[in-house]
């Protein structure tokens, strides 16, 4: 072979190379707590400072937190555990008890790592769980308001996630979602599936059973006045917010008027407007 084919091989290969670049290596999980998965590039984003709150300030929750926990707990231990649905109410603190329990089974000693998968970035789910499975840790992969229209077909990349396929979900991996909808699809979409389909039992059965994957459902249901208002006190006794218990309750009854609503999150955003009334941090 010529040294002008050789050169001529050289450049070909260094082309191929650029135009296939080789792949990146595997996410370092050591480096903190939580992460975000981000997509194109494939990378693991650490979380700095994971927002939330202690767990015994969720009022109202007390059958879903406690249930959570234990499941969250068993998983940590490499226990039998299930993938989890938080689905009902906007605002009841679905969220906020996967972050809270994940900060407490941490305390407890256990390395357990939380990962956000944003539902737009579902179909590349097999990728993420490639990386998590080859990691030395045990992950609760967290996937936050989740839900389907009609024309989505994003529901048969969390199926990876819940059933495994052939090599089944990794034994280090659990799956923790919240959603708004106990079915994960909107009725009138199930409605419509029933009516227009050649099969329909067969159309329906195939988006619902989505949600039968999940071992646990857990509900969360709009709160009562009593709980609303005892969510707030618990912000103030966290917080060191004095207000006379007339004033506090009167401003709170009328925010949540105002607002057409009580929830964990309507009693939040009145204590963050009552605490900067006061002059008081929460950060």
């Amino acid at each position: 072979m010529t040294d002008l084919s050789v050169a001529a091989l050289a450049r070909i290969a260094e082309a191929l190379e650029r135009i296939s670049p080789p792949a990146p290596p595997a996410p370092d999980v050591t480096g903190a707590e939580a992460f975000v998965w981000h997509t194109g590039p494939d990378r693991l984003e650490p979380v700095a400072k994971v927002s939330r709150i202690a767990l015994d300030l969720l009022v109202g929750v007390n059958r879903a937190r406690d249930t959570l926990y234990e499941n969250t707990l068993h998983f940590a231990r490499g226990l039998p555990a299930n993938n989890a649905l938080l689905w009902g109410a906007r605002g009841m603190g679905k969220s906020s008890i996967v972050k809270a329990v994940h900060a407490v089974v941490r305390a407890e000693g256990h390395d357990l790592k939380l990962v956000e998968l944003a539902r737009e970035d579902l179909p590349s789910v097999g990728r993420l769980l490639n990386v998590l499975r080859a990691a030395d840790a045990r992950f609760v992969l967290f996937c936050d308001d989740l839900s389907f229209s009609h024309d989505d077909q994003h529901y048969k990349s969390l199926k990876a996630v819940l059933d495994g396929g052939l090599e089944g979900r990794p034994e280090n991996v659990i799956l923790y979602a919240t959603s708004n909808r106990r079915h994960l699809m909107p009725r009138d979409m199930i409605e419509n599936e029933r009516s227009s389909a050649i099969s329909p039992s067969e159309a329906v059965e195939e988006k619902v059973s989505l949600s039968d994957r999940f071992g646990l459902w857990l509900g969360f249901h709009p709160c009562s006045q009593d709980e609303y208002l005892a969510m707030i006190d618990g912000y103030c006794a966290q917080w060191g917010v004095k207000v006379a218990p007339e004033r506090l309750r009167a401003e709170a009854i009328e925010w949540q008027a105002t607002r057409g609503a009580r929830s964990g999150r309507v009693a939040w955003q009145f204590f963050t407007d009552l605490a900067a009334r006061e002059g008081v941090r929460i950060s």
